[in-house]
């Protein structure tokens, strides 16, 4: 008796299944309901796995529906050189155009579109008279330089900007700093001497688009010694137009009963909404990882794979383990 259940045992075993089993099509499949950090971890585990992890219908679900255009007028290459993960991995680097004055990534998290533009590009009341603006050298500016406002009456920056926006719904902000940011002996200092007269009257914010969107709003400038997001508006881009959308942005404070001074203009950004801000996409990425095997089962038994689940689970842990000392195979997002 004792041999016969032996032999049963060594019966079974002959039908007990492994990661390399897992069909490369369902692993295809389930990788449509990750996140790209998650696919590049599991692409660790074995062949399948990574093999799984190339397939261009994965990532084309992950990429925006204007990447044709991001690929020709940004990369400044075509959609035939590229394979989709590629084409993912470098739209999620930092990426300038126009002269440099500009800057677009990819959140690799949520693949939303991010941007940002130098002071340089925008239009600024007397920024070629040194008694008014100076262009500073700064860490803490992509574009290695601010404008520094000293001191002026008539405060006024215009932007404009035409680009191919996948549809969505945007935010605009501009990205402010009062005081004149600096470093001494390797450590951050601020010198607020010059800061005055924001908090006389506010500043205007305005923002309009080619299809006829327009909002404004007023806010006093705050919280000198460090840079503070404002929120200039929101619009939207709709589906059934791959046209170029224009948009115009300003800020202004034109009181000329008092001067203003001691600020900072780094950088607008519009980004899709729910998009978080680039300095907090570590925090997103960290708390994605503690939830992604809660939220893997709900996945998978939506997609009608329970055979593989427990598996997977495992799969997704082991990935987890292996990616802690090592980067992923995408760029982090830009700060």
């Amino acid at each position: 008796m004792g041999a016969g259940v032996s032999g049963l045992s060594a019966a079974d075993s002959q039908f007990k299944t492994g990661l390399n089993d897992v069909p490369e099509g369902c692993i295809s499949s389930i990788y449509m309901y990750l996140d790209p950090p998650e696919i590049c971890k599991l692409a660790r585990l074995n062949r399948a796995f990574r093999r799984a992890s190339l397939a261009d219908f994965v990532w084309e679900t992950k990429l925006p529906s204007n990447h044709g255009y991001l690929v020709k007028e940004v990369l400044g290459q075509t959609l035939d050189s590229l394979c989709k993960k590629e084409t993912f991995a470098k739209l999620c680097r930092p990426n300038r155009f126009d002269g440099g004055t500009k800057e677009v990534w990819l959140d690799k998290q949520s693949g939303k579109l991010c941007m940002s533009v130098s002071a340089k590009a925008l239009k600024i009341t007397g920024i070629d008279d040194r008694r008014y603006w100076n262009h500073i050298p700064t860490e803490e500016s992509r574009f290695e330089t601010v404008a520094y406002l000293q001191q002026i009456w008539w405060f006024e920056v215009v932007g404009e900007l035409e680009f191919e926006f996948s549809p969505g719904s945007y935010s605009l902000f501009f990205r402010l700093h009062l005081g004149k940011p600096s470093r001494r002996f390797g450590r951050r200092t601020c010198n607020i001497n010059q800061v005055h007269g924001w908090n006389i009257k506010p500043v205007r914010f305005q923002l309009s688009t080619s299809t006829g969107q327009e909002v404004s709003s007023e806010c006093y400038l705050y919280d000198s010694g460090k840079w503070v997001y404002y929120h200039v508006g929101d619009f939207i881009v709709t589906g059934d137009s791959n046209s170029p959308t224009k948009i115009k942005f300003s800020m202004m404070q034109i009181d000329c009963t008092h001067t203003k001074g001691g600020r900072c203009a780094l950088k607008y950004m519009p980004e899709t909404e729910n998009c978080m801000l680039s300095s907090a996409s570590s925090v997103r990425e960290n708390s994605a990882s503690s939830s992604c095997l809660r939220t893997f089962t709900a996945r998978i038994i939506q997609r009608g794979t329970r055979g593989w689940e427990q598996m997977i689970l495992n799969a997704l842990l082991q990935a987890r383990v292996a990616s802690a000392n090592d980067a992923d195979d995408l760029p982090p997002s830009p700060g």
